[in-house]
Formats: structure tokens, sequence, C-alpha cells
């Protein structure tokens, strides 16, 4: 019981410094990988933490569900903890009665979680298919066009994945910046980073009220496109990338759920990042914060488990 609270109060702890601290450091960009590396130690660390708190919990729970007169008895006591010289009656009825409500919570919100998952899957398949069949081959261009006065280019992934350009685009686009967009694209499906944000995306909906979690959905989709921005960069150099993400800048309808757009996310702050490149100090400044923070969120949980498990045994 002891080491489920410590657990909990780890978690709220990382919930509550976690999202300030990680936008402070991630803001720039300067180190995309390690940031959403950051990131999602802290939200593991946190959902973790509760799970692993909720496990012990229901434990209990299961403890007294086999044995219903004990549970009763517990029950009764509790009502009777005036009367009650050592108060242990009460203090099982409330591990029951909490045990029972953190079982039943952690039930509900892995099925929510699920349940969103497996829409967005259906819904991004279903909107795969459908390009399939409305979008068009052009020679010399490694995407499907779709007729559209929309300037877009994004990927869905599915079985095979699908990189879409809209005619729109493809018209706005020099070849250069057009190979740069498209290599963009194809960092998103390589990198798989479609399932990490969908699975984040769930997640936040299943406890909007979790800034840890609904901020840093956000944080890690804008930080994938950083990523996807230097795998593009690399390989055609900075100037057409930008140039691409500048001549299709004038999206105004968003990209279906679980697609990635190259100019959907943050593009202001990517192209600062593009023609103003942080220093080297700056840069390694960024790392050393970023890795002491994992550190201390890995540290943390590994010391706070250890510690109680260790009073505990001396206790006992």
């Amino acid at each position: 019981m002891t080491l489920a609270v410590a657990l909990m109060l780890y978690g709220s702890a990382v919930a509550t410094l976690g999202p300030p601290v990680l936008r402070r450091l991630t803001r720039r960009g300067n180190a995309p990988r390690l940031g959403i590396i950051a990131w999602i130690v802290a939200i593991a660390g946190t959902l973790g933490a509760w799970t692993a708190a909720a496990a012990m919990l229901t434990f209990e729970f299961a403890t007294y569900w086999g044995h219903p007169h004990d549970a009763l008895r517990a029950c009764l006591a509790l009502l009777w903890t005036p009367m009650d010289a050592d108060g242990s009656g009460a203090k099982q009825a409330a591990t029951f009665a909490v045990g029972a409500l953190v079982a039943a919570s952690t039930i509900a919100v892995v099925a929510r979680a699920v349940t969103v998952v497996t829409d967005m899957r259906r819904r991004t398949r279903s909107h795969a298919r459908a390009l399939r069949l409305v979008g068009r081959r052009v020679p010399g261009v490694d995407a499907l066009v779709l007729d559209s006065p929309q300037r877009q280019a994004y990927c869905v992934p599915g079985q095979p994945d699908t990189i879409v350009v809209t005619s729109a685009a493809l018209d706005a686009l020099t070849r250069d910046q057009l190979a740069a967009v498209l290599a963009h694209e194809q960092a998103h499906l390589r990198g798989r980073h479609a399932p990490l944000t969908a699975v984040l995306r769930a997640i936040a909906t299943t406890l909007p009220g979790l800034a840890l979690v609904t901020v840093g959905s956000a944080e890690i989709t804008r930080l994938l496109e950083m990523c996807a921005d230097d795998k593009a960069a690399d390989k055609h150099g900075c100037e057409p990338l930008l140039g691409g993400l500048l001549a299709i800048l004038g999206v105004t309808e968003p990209v279906p759920d679980g697609a990635l757009a190259a100019a959907g996310t943050a593009v202001l702050a990517r192209a600062q990042r593009l023609v103003d490149p942080v220093s080297s100090l700056r840069l390694a400044t960024t790392r050393t914060a970023l890795l002491g923070v994992i550190a201390t969120t890995v540290t943390g949980f590994a010391v706070i488990t250890a510690t109680v498990a260790f009073c505990s045994a001396i206790l006992g």
C-alpha cells in the first residue's frame, strides 16, 4: 500500500513539473529527437507509476473480492469506526473501496484508449483506400496526385503507405522543392511517426485533463515534423525545403486524422529553425539539460520503488 501511494505521488509530481520544464527545453527544437525521448519518458513514467499503483490497489481489491465475507465485515467495521479500537477494519474497508474504484477507472481508461486508437486506424485505412481510387500517378512524381485547389502534401500510413500531393501544390512547387517535401514525408513513414502520434492522441483524448499528455502530444507532433525536416534538409538542403514549406503555407483545409502534413504543424517555427540554426554551444547545453531530465525521471522512479521496497522489507 505504501509503495502504491509513493508511486502515485511520484507520477503526480512528474505530471505537474514536466510540462513547463520540457516545453522550455524543446520550444526551439534544438535537439528534436532527444526532446521526443524526454517527453515520452515523462509520459511513460507518469502513466507507468500510476498503472503500477493501480495494479497494486487492484490486487488488494481482488484479495477481498475472493473473500466476500471479509469485505462485508470490513465495510461494517468502517461504519463502526468510533467503536473500533485499532481501526484495522476501517483501513481494510478503505483499501477495498479504493481498490475497487482504481480497478474500475483503470479498465475504463484502457478501454477508451483502445477504442480511440482502433477508430483512428479504421478511418486512416478508409481514407487511404479512397485516395487510391481517386488519385492518379504522374510520371516523375513519387506520390499520389490528388486534384484539389488546396495546396497540401501529406502521408497516410497503411498497406501500402501513401504519400499524397495535391495538384495545386504540384503547380506551386519547383522540382527541387517537390523533392524536398516528398523526402520530408518519406522520413515520416520510415520513422513510423504516425503510429506514435496516433497512440499519443488516443491517450490525450482519454485523459483530456492531464496537461503532460495533451501538451506532450502536441509538442511531440511538432518535434516529429522537425525530425522529418532534418532528414529532408540533409538530403536536399535547407533552401529547397524551406521554399517548399512556404509555397504550400496557404493550406486552410485540415488534413485527415492519422495523416502527417509537410506544412501543417508549426511552420513558422520550423522555418526559423532552418534559416537560423543554433550554435554548437547552445545545442550541447540543450542536449545536456534534456539528458538530465531523462535521467532524473528514470532514476526517481527506480529510487522510489527501491526505497519503499527496502523499508517495507525491513519493517516487515
